[in-house]
């Protein structure tokens, strides 16, 4: 494991919880972690691999002004035994995350239906074989709202298109737990994808004020100089996707992963987030 601290981003919200919460003195119970999903959708760009990421609007309760991949809570129906799935089982991917067999089929359903809902991306297809290409017309814009007003289910989608969830498409990249001073607290699991071919990610989301895709390493300048705000996931993420060789090559990789949930410490000079992370 190697150690890492990352200051308190300044956002004014977080600050003052992190503030907040140290002055209590007393413990206090932290919130339950609600299970979530995020996925890097990576390419191949002129001069490194991209990766799409969203600004969340200011007045979101969670993250305001963060730069983040597309994700989200896992819906209650992620589990349904009657999704079309292609690819590793949910008991493979059960034994790669350490979860339950239905743990795992929720958190891959939850981040294949949230990279669709959130940037247009369907990791999906006709077959276990082939991808579905072009999703950017208006009839799959209006599934995309069907998905995010929960008037149907990701399997409801899939089964009345034909499609099954593949899978295979999804690499697994790390598992990461919101601190414990947060009013809203995730145990999110983060996955990465190749952008299907044919496909392209948008900016139709109202969660988000700039939604597109960006070269990791400036965005890592940026949240250094002060520019850009992430949390230390996003943070450690984006590094891994600066020093990726390929879009491909990312995606393949079998990083060794642990459960990482950072510690609020004030070191005298500042409040920061401890991180142990896995090397």
């Amino acid at each position: 494991m190697v150690t890492r601290e990352f200051p308190v981003a300044e956002s004014p919200t977080l600050r003052e919880r992190a503030e907040r919460w140290l002055a209590a003195g007393d413990p206090v119970t932290p919130v339950e972690p609600r299970s979530a999903a995020t996925v890097m959708v990576v390419r191949d760009g002129s001069t490194s691999v991209e990766v799409f990421m969203l600004r969340r609007v200011a007045t979101m309760a969670f993250a305001p002004r963060m730069m983040v991949f597309p994700g989200g809570g896992v819906d209650p129906r992620d589990a349904a035994p009657d999704l079309p799935w292609a690819g590793p089982s949910p008991a493979e991917w059960a034994a790669l995350m350490q979860v339950e067999e239905g743990t795992a089929r929720e958190l891959v359903a939850a981040a294949v239906r949230e990279v669709f809902e959130e940037c247009g991306v369907l990791l999906a297809g006709p077959s276990p074989e082939v991808v579905i290409d072009d999703v950017s017309g208006e009839h799959w814009h209006a599934q995309r709202q069907r998905l995010l007003s929960r008037e149907a289910s990701l399997s409801e989608v899939l089964r009345e298109h034909d499609l099954v969830l593949r899978s295979d498409l999804l690499g697994y990249r790390a598992h990461w737990v919101t601190p414990e001073f947060e009013a809203r607290r995730y145990d999110t699991r983060f996955f990465s994808a190749l952008l299907p071919q044919g496909q392209r990610a948008d900016d139709l989301t109202s969660e988000a004020d700039v939604a597109d895709w960006v070269q990791p390493g400036e965005l890592v300048a940026a949240w250094r100089d002060g520019a850009a705000l992430m949390l230390p996931p996003t943070v450690v993420a984006v590094e891994e996707v600066a020093a990726a060789g390929s879009a491909a090559a990312f995606v393949a990789e079998r990083p060794r992963i642990a459960r990482v949930q950072p510690e609020l410490v004030d070191t005298g000079d500042g409040l920061v987030l401890r991180a142990e992370l896995p090397r």
